[in-house]
């Protein structure tokens, strides 16, 4: 049982879901937990399980270790300014989860602190998140407690902080992207005779059976693919008439255009910032 509160400031669907998250695992009690948000109304669900809920963010700060920053980017640096003075370079860890924000930008906002740039996704909600960390050199002596705190909500992996915006596509984004390949899947087996809930339910479940056999086997995806396809079988047809049709060019040019807009909006950030 984690003793050490945690802080999400700017709590809105990734941060809740973090929060549901660490109360789901049962590593955190919710008095240990505090989520901040302008307006609290969308936090009652929250509140109800005994979750500490509040605007004031400096409260929050005093309150916590761990401070989670999950605002918009464009109130990033207003939410540093207001607790700056608050923070304690000896006690709190800082935890960004904003796209393109950097660990160096935030050192040059409130000084040396332990900072940890890290990017989980949505299905934290439910334990089922890959989150990426990056850590400074300070961060560094927090390394485990932190890969813990995230560890109770889902796979966590250390990376280079320059390979985060990659990170960022792959792992956050990549919901959404898997969410569309199911809805495709779905669609095409209502076409095929099957009802909407039906056609769903073994999409999901397909999805699902097919990462667990590739995290259980410790296999290439070609492998598994291998072990289902027969010489002029229906399953090599289909896959073959997907890639003619471009499945994978089009997942490929998918990820590289979120990432190019990740840089885009980092190089920008950084012209206003420089006037």
């Amino acid at each position: 049982m984690h003793t050490d509160n945690v802080a999400i400031l700017g709590t809105g669907n990734l941060g809740k879901s973090i929060a549901e998250g660490l109360l789901s695992n049962g590593q955190y009690q919710p008095e240990n937990i505090y989520v901040t948000r302008r307006n609290t109304k969308s936090l009652q669900s929250l509140k109800d399980k005994g979750v500490q809920v509040t605007s004031d963010n400096t409260f929050a700060v005093k309150n916590c270790r761990y401070i989670l920053l999950c605002v918009q980017p464009a109130h990033l640096d207003n939410v540093l300014q207001e607790i700056v003075p608050y923070l304690n370079p000896e006690k709190h860890v800082l935890l960004s989860v904003i796209a393109g924000i950097t660990i160096d930008y935030i050192k040059d906002i409130v000084g040396d602190f332990a900072i940890v740039r890290s990017m989980p996704n949505t299905a934290i909600a439910v334990q089922q998140s890959m989150t990426c960390l990056s850590f400074n050199d300070k961060a560094a002596q927090v390394e485990d407690e932190v890969k813990e705190i995230f560890n109770c909500v889902g796979e966590t992996l250390v990376i280079e902080e320059e390979l985060m915006a990659g990170a960022t596509v792959l792992c956050s984004s990549g919901i959404a992207f898997n969410m569309r390949f199911i809805r495709a899947v779905t669609q095409g087996g209502i076409q095929l005779g099957l009802d909407a809930e039906d056609a769903q339910k073994i999409a999901v479940q397909v999805s699902k059976g097919a990462s667990t056999l590739l995290t259980i086997n410790k296999s290439h995806p070609e492998q598994e693919i291998d072990k289902v396809t027969t010489p002029e079988g229906c399953t090599i047809t289909g896959l073959n008439e997907m890639e003619h049709q471009g499945l994978s060019s089009a997942v490929i040019k998918g990820l590289v255009g979120s990432h190019r807009r990740i840089l885009d909006l980092k190089e920008q950030r950084e012209k206003e910032a420089a006037l």
